[in-house]
């Protein structure tokens, strides 16, 4: 119900100028006070790093990845090739060091390039999550990346941030600000209804 009368109220405020005749019943929720962020949605900018690892590069599951990311209505803001460093490793998973695996997964890492992307879109940390899936691939559901392309959870193609505060620091590890392009999809309108 209440998305229904979000989509009416949207369509008649879209009309630049438009006002309703008096008389005209509002949802309850605009009657509230309730308004959308001057963006039209919130959290429609927000950011995410992705990264498709050295097995998911060797493997050439690069395009089929940004392509599902494109078919959710994400967009594609910062895109590289890196063959990255340990210590750039090091501080991406600062967090990991005292776990067993830490030295081999870094390793792991630096054994080829990676592609590292930031992706932007309405809640994407947290969409980008589900459809990475759970980082071993024996748990990880069918129709997400891991559950569909990978096999063991030391070789799992792909790091999706996991949380927003996360995400920022990781962009900014990763890129400099003038690497990110701000640019307005023609499909956003469609998308976000803004």
């Amino acid at each position: 119900m209440l998305l229904r009368g979000l989509s009416r109220w949207l369509k008649l405020s879209i009309v630049r100028g438009f006002t309703p005749p008096p008389g005209t019943p509002r949802p309850a929720w605009a009657a509230s006070g309730f308004r959308l962020q001057s963006a039209g949605i919130a959290g429609i900018r927000q950011q995410t790093l992705v990264a498709v690892k050295p097995d998911g590069v060797q493997r050439q599951l690069v395009g089929e990845i940004i392509q599902r990311f494109e078919k959710r209505g994400f967009q594609l803001v910062g895109l590289k090739l890196v063959q990255p460093s340990r210590d750039v490793l090091s501080e991406h998973y600062h967090d990991l060091q005292e776990k067993p695996f830490y030295s081999a997964l870094i390793q792991y890492m630096s054994s080829g390039p990676i592609v590292v992307m930031v992706w932007q879109g309405c809640d994407v940390v947290s969409v980008s999550r589900t459809m990475v899936g759970d980082t071993n691939p024996a748990a990880a559901r069918p129709g997400t990346v891991r559950g569909d392309l990978c096999v063991h959870i030391s070789r799992n193609a792909i790091h999706a941030s996991d949380s927003v505060e996360v995400a920022k620091k990781e962009i900014s590890l990763w890129f400099h600000g003038s690497e990110l392009v701000e640019w307005e999809s023609c499909t956003r309108k469609n998308n976000y209804n803004v």
